[in-house]
């Protein structure tokens, strides 16, 4: 209690100054207090001008770390200090966090940093190493960890005979915050009669050890000596002599000891050789013997007083050689033979290696290769290197190679290797080889035909590596097994393993295996290639994954494939299928395929692919696309020969009438027959008679006929007569009155039909056929035969006073026509028809004009005739 009103005084006080000389809003006391571990922790908070007089002691909160401690364990001891305390408090290390809270608002005041820890142990273990006049260093144990800035204090007192005399004759003090101090040159005496003490102190209290005598003789350590030579004597072999210097500060009246360790390149265990040093003798020297010849080796020395129980740290290695001697076995020898070339060259690497023989063959300068055809010993070369490979380019020639390893005492026993000639067929010895492996060996055995065969060479390589002087061998001898460590091989890595049968000087065929010797599931899987998918199957092809990436022998392909929506499936084909057809699909379906790629390990599988089925396949298309080009085939035949045959068509279904205008028996007169053609488009015809059909059908008993080939054997007569014809025709023409006219007009339309074959007028019968004669460019086709007959009617009645005119003129025409012997052929009968509306004088006045024919029948062979185009119904235009 006394303690708590102490520190509350110390706190007003501290505030009052506070208040005078500083800004502070807050402070926290004690600050970074270290306590002991599982004591009770009491700390104040302290509110500044700043808050008072809105917020007070009973604002303030607190907090460890951030765990809000408990409102019971405050205490308010006025309105500007609140305390906090907190019973058996474990914390390492912990912060306690002073806040105010004023309308639900908190905020950090101030924190400290609180330790606990343990007061210190009494130190122990206390020991010296005196490094002569250098420094005395000593070391101590303190105990437990006290968790807590620490300080240490080393005495060094002078016993008497009774015991250490008074603390305050203690000669010598070292402090340090470790569990080690030194005490340096000079401040060093020597003597026999010291002791060492240390005293260990923190914030919780301190602790001291007792005074430990310790004799400086036998804490002495020297130096470390130094090799001032490490040589050979020429002539004497496995000898090395080392001389060294002691310090000189450690050749006392004491003698010294000294250690002599030397070891080889080749060897990793170290043999010693002990020297005794008398007294005062600073420079000794030491033989080593029973060394191996031509080997290198490392030598250290270090040294000790006899009274002591400290030795120095060795000193640097020196390196020497001992006396060489000539290599004493043979380099092992090997071979890789390239494909010759087309000019017959081929390259040969030989490579080479010591046989790890102990003790070495001594150290090597360099290799003599020599070779010569087998045949031909005399065209023998030499190489020489440093290197233990050598690419040699040889003929197709067989070869003998030695080579020999060279030192500065001679040369090594030579390793022979023969090389074959290209067109050497080399027998099979070896029958079958397998291999498998252990937990920690790979096991590689073979069978041979040949029991006298006793030697073999084993060759392997990575199956990726493709420099022939990375491959590794080794010679077998009385065996037929080979028992590596699965240590000198690579995991998941294939392997290409071969074995030599070796007889006398020849190298055998080799027989070749892959091995793995461990395997796991590849590394990635093979990707789908779909191409193009058909109707009910799809071809899936697929690469093989990389070697790089099987990490062993790829047993087989799973194929997995899954329609949308529907059940997976899968087909499995051997490692070397790298394509197969998926059969039965869904047409029109989506499909998702993906392939797994599978070892003894395990599978991996590739990335999925989808694709499309086809709603058709090749023999659907060709099934429907099959008739319709057969039919395009037939219409474009059809075509084709309706084009080049149309004349033949056209001949049969539109034959062609013959046109008098295009005959070749005569010349016509092209402009008279012009005039008048244009003549006859304005002539009437109200005096054209009809005639009666001369078919039996129509009925029509009685007709006029008139005999074509009188008509033409008498035309000289018709010329002459046809002037006086043509004035009583027109003289008919001008009597007629209307009414007959018309008459006419109706018996004509009546009659122009298309069972009408023939019409005719009757005063013109035989300009008519002169006209016809005469080719008209105006002329319309049958099928308009009546409209322009009607027509031309009217046009005639209303140009009567023009006709008179061109009737003269057509009689002249007519005198001047020539005769038409295409008539001859061309006449047929024809029929007038006389209209009952006629007038008696009508009626009979062609009856009287018409010529009689002689009896014709219809359809008879040879007959004459005249068609339709011959009578002038053009003038209908």
């Amino acid at each position: 209690m006394f303690n708590c009103w102490i520190w509350i005084f110390i706190l007003l006080c501290r505030r009052s100054i506070a208040d005078e000389n500083s800004t502070r809003d807050a402070d926290i006391f004690p600050s970074s207090p270290e306590i002991e571990r599982g004591s009770t922790l009491k700390l104040f908070c302290v509110l500044g001008k700043h808050y008072t007089p809105h917020r007070n002691a009973s604002h303030i909160i607190w907090k460890l770390n951030r765990e809000l401690i408990a409102q019971e364990n405050y205490n308010i001891v006025n309105e500007t200090v609140s305390s906090i305390t907190i019973n058996n408090f474990t914390h390492n290390k912990a912060h306690v966090k002073c806040f105010i809270k004023y309308l639900g608002k908190e905020q950090l005041l101030v924190h400290t940093e609180v330790k606990s820890g343990f007061p210190p142990d009494t130190p122990r273990n206390i020991s010296c190493i005196y490094d002569v006049d250098i420094k005395l260093t000593c070391n101590w144990t303190s105990g437990r960890e006290t968790n807590l800035a620490m300080n240490y204090t080393l005495f060094r007192k002078i016993m008497s005979v009774q015991g250490p005399i008074m603390p305050e004759l203690k000669i010598s003090i070292c402090e340090s915050k470790t569990e080690s101090c030194s005490f340096h040159y000079p401040n060093i005496p020597f003597g026999d009669n010291l002791c060492f003490q240390v005293k260990a102190e923190n914030v919780l209290g301190k602790a001291s050890s007792d005074c430990v005598p310790i004799n400086m003789e036998e804490i002495e350590r020297f130096q470390p000596p130094k090799i001032l030579s490490l040589k050979k004597y020429a002539g004497i072999k496995q000898l090395l002599a080392v001389t060294w210097k002691i310090p000189e500060k450690s050749t006392r009246l004491l003698d010294v000891k000294c250690q002599i360790r030397y070891r080889n390149l080749y060897s990793n265990s170290s043999e010693i050789d002990t020297v005794m040093v008398a007294s005062g003798e600073e420079i000794s020297t030491h033989n080593l013997t029973g060394l191996w010849d031509s080997t290198e080796y490392l030598v250290a020395i270090r040294c000790i007083s006899v009274e002591s129980k400290l030795w120095s740290e060795w000193c640097k290695e020196e390196r020497a050689s001992t006396e060489d001697k000539a290599p004493s076995e043979k380099v092992d020898l090997w071979r890789v033979i390239e494909s010759s070339t087309s000019s017959g060259n081929r390259s040969v690497y030989l490579m080479w290696k010591l046989l790890s023989n102990f003790p070495p063959h001594g150290r090597i300068l360099g290799y003599k290769i020599q070779y010569f055809p087998e045949n031909n010993a005399a065209l023998q070369m030499t190489n020489f290197t440093s290197d233990k490979k050598i690419t040699l380019l040889l003929n197709e020639e067989a070869y003998i190679i030695s080579l020999t390893a060279y030192n500065s005492a001679g040369n090594s026993p030579a390793a022979v290797l023969r090389i074959p000639s290209t067109d050497e067929k080399s027998s099979q010895i070896i029958e079958a080889v397998r291999t498998f492996t252990t937990e920690e060996e790979v096991i590689l055995e073979w069978t041979v035909s040949k029991p006298e065969v006793t030697e073999y060479v084993v060759e392997w390589y990575e199956e990726m590596e493709t420099d022939p002087f990375c491959r590794s061998w080794q010679y077998i001898s009385n065996s037929t097994k080979w028992k590596p460590n699965k240590k000198n091989f690579k995991s998941f890595v294939c392997y290409n393993m071969s074995v030599y049968p070796i007889y006398g000087n020849k190298v055998a065929a080799p027989y070749s295996i892959q091995t793995y010797v461990q395997e796991k599931k590849p590394s990635e899987g093979p990707v789908a290639d779909t191409g193009f998918p058909g109707k009910n199957e799809v071809t899936i092809k697929w690469n093989e994954i990389s070697k790089d990436k099987r990490n062993g022998f790829i047993n087989n392909y799973t194929i997995f494939y899954k329609p949308e929506g529907g059940k997976e499936l899968n087909e499995t084909v051997n490692s070397d299928v790298l394509q197969y057809t998926l059969k039965s699909l869904q047409a029109n379906t989506q499909y998702t395929v993906y392939i797994m790629a599978s070892n003894r390990a395990g599978g991996t599988i590739g990335e999925p692919k989808t694709f499309k089925t086809l709603k058709f396949n090749k023999e659907d298309v060709i099934f429907i696309a099959l008739p319709v080009g057969l039919s395009m085939l037939f219409l474009l035949g059809l075509w084709i020969t309706c084009i080049m045959k149309k004349h033949l068509f056209k001949k049969v279904c539109w034959p062609d009438v013959p046109n008098p205008a295009e005959s070749v028996a005569v010349q016509w007169p092209l402009d008279t027959a012009m005039g008048v053609a244009c003549e006859d488009k304005t002539r009437g015809l109200e005096n054209i008679s009809v005639l009666e059909d001369c078919f039996p059908e129509e009925e029509h008993e009685g007709s006029l006929l008139m005999d074509c080939e009188k008509c033409v054997s008498g035309s000289t007569d018709i010329n002459t007569n046809e002037a006086q014809n043509i004035s009583e025709y027109k003289l008919t023409l001008l009597n007629s009155d209307k009414k007959i006219l018309n008459n006419e007009e109706q018996e004509v339309a009546k009659h122009l039909s298309p069972s009408m074959p023939y019409i005719i007028t009757d005063q013109d019968f035989r300009s008519q056929i002169h006209s016809a004669l005469i080719p008209c460019k105006n002329l319309q086709p049958i099928k308009m035969l009546e409209d322009d007959l009607c027509d031309s009617q009217q046009i005639s009645i209303k140009n009567e006073g023009n006709d008179n005119e061109e009737v003269l003129n057509r009689e002249d025409f007519s005198e001047k026509s020539p005769f038409n012997p295409y008539l001859r052929n061309s006449v047929k009968t024809r029929e007038f028809l006389v209209s009952e509306n006629l007038s008696e004088h009508s009626k009979n006045e062609p009856k009287s004009q018409a010529t009689v024919l002689p009896g014709l029948q219809q359809n008879v062979v040879g007959q004459s005739y005249i068609t339709l185009d011959m009578v002038g119904l053009a003038t209908a235009q």
